[in-house]
């Protein structure tokens, strides 16, 4: 009875955290390019300012 109702439930929770995690990479992946960016930015207005 207990694995009836537990099997399926933690089931979910793994498939969410999983699909948590794999939206949480993409999300981080982006913010890594954009604060690439920034700092390529930095470094180009450095340079023309020297």
């Amino acid at each position: 009875m207990i694995k009836r109702i537990f099997v399926p439930i933690l089931a979910a929770l793994f498939l969410a955290g999983v699909f948590g995690s794999i939206s949480g990479c993409n999300t981080m992946e982006g913010a890594g390019k954009d604060i690439e960016q920034g700092g390529k930015a930095i470094k180009d207005e450095a340079r023309e300012r020297r």
